[in-house]
């Protein structure tokens, strides 16, 4: 028997909105890409929504998690217009270490500047959920316990301070993780953690994403939707 769509969440992975004329990564999209891709949803009855509404939903049928990961400094300009004009919701990953920095860790693309506290206050005054993305982008799985312990717990401390607002959500730089990892976000009092391909580790402190990119097209839209359906488990406990 097929199991639910409700316990399969669709939650779509997007970084930097903006000129991805030069992007190796492939972690860009521009406004026109996601504006057509929003476009996509909604004629099909969907609607994007940050990770916590999805989850909280007492239905999911018609929702789709948006997430934004490293907290770049175009989501203002260039990804909020967008997913205002579409009605959508999303949750925005940010670095509480590197506030006002740049993305330093990828060492072939182009350096794209981070949000500032004061932006990422503007992303929350605006009703995008705010969650961790550690605090400078380490692999956590390589981390000592105490640095470990930093990236999860005082990411999460320091940006409840700057938002005034409880942040519940974690996501995993690289989308690396083992079950040492998972156990510290649990302690630190998440509820939800936002991963890639989670292996056999099964929890919402471990929820599979879909890479979303500048070359999906409605066609490879639909193709990764139905995939996702087809190709994951139900999440354990959502």
């Amino acid at each position: 028997m097929a199991a639910p769509p409700e316990s399969i969440p669709w939650i779509a992975m997007y970084h930097s909105v903006g000129d991805c004329s030069d992007d190796p990564y492939r972690i860009t999209v521009t406004p026109d890409r996601l504006d057509r891709q929003l476009s996509w949803l909604r004629r099909r009855g969907l609607r994007g929504v940050s990770v916590s509404e999805l989850l909280a939903a007492p239905s999911r049928t018609g929702l789709v998690g948006l997430t934004f990961d490293d907290g770049y400094a175009d989501f203002l300009d260039h990804a909020l217009p967008v997913l205002t004009r579409h009605d959508c919701g999303a949750t925005l990953f940010v670095l509480p270490g590197r506030l006002g920095g740049d993305n330093a860790w990828d060492p072939l693309g182009p350096r794209k500047p981070l949000l500032t506290a004061d932006g990422i206050r503007k992303a929350a005054a605006a009703g995008i959920e705010i969650g961790s993305h550690g605090l400078t982008h380490v692999d956590l799985t390589k981390a000592q316990d105490i640095p470990l312990h930093s990236e999860v717990a005082d990411s999460r401390k320091l940006l409840e301070e700057l938002t005034d607002s409880p942040v519940t959500g974690f996501c995993y730089p690289y989308g690396t993780l083992d079950q040492r990892v998972v156990d510290t976000v649990r302690e630190a009092g998440y509820t939800y953690a936002c991963a890639i391909d989670p292996g056999e580790i099964n929890s919402p402190l471990a929820l599979p994403r879909v890479h979303i990119g500048q070359n999906d097209t409605a066609v490879r839209l639909f193709l990764k939707y139905r995939l996702h359906r087809l190709r994951r488990r139900p999440v354990e406990g959502i």
